[in-house]
């Protein structure tokens, strides 16, 4: 079972992860995030970077926005998988301790940290 997220953090990502098949709808779903909560979006990768084994996407806020972004997300993710994570500066600790998910949890490359 997932750790569902919770609000305990003042910043975070949420990294939403796809494939070539369902490339464009994450596309517009990241892009249909940032501009209806103000959000920074991050680039559409096509290739795992850092620790993301998986194509994905960075969309960062502030705790005043969990309460409406994270529902709202959850809704419209239509079964692709979001690593939620508390930005502390402390990143392997973000990506373990402090990450929740909505969907199936997808394997991360933690070695980037060490």
């Amino acid at each position: 079972m997932t750790k569902q997220p919770t609000n305990v953090h003042e910043f975070y990502h949420a990294h939403v992860y796809f494939d070539e098949s369902t490339l464009s709808f994450a596309t517009q779903l990241c892009h249909d995030a940032g501009h209806q909560f103000s959000l920074a979006v991050g680039r559409i990768h096509q290739r795992p970077v850092g620790p993301h084994t998986k194509w994905s996407c960075q969309i960062s806020f502030e705790h005043h926005h969990f309460e409406t972004f994270i529902p709202w997300l959850d809704s419209h993710r239509n079964g692709l998988s979001v690593l939620i994570h508390g930005v502390t500066g402390e990143h392997l600790k973000d990506h373990t301790e402090h990450a929740s998910w909505l969907g199936e949890i997808s394997p991360l490359d933690l070695s980037v940290f060490k």
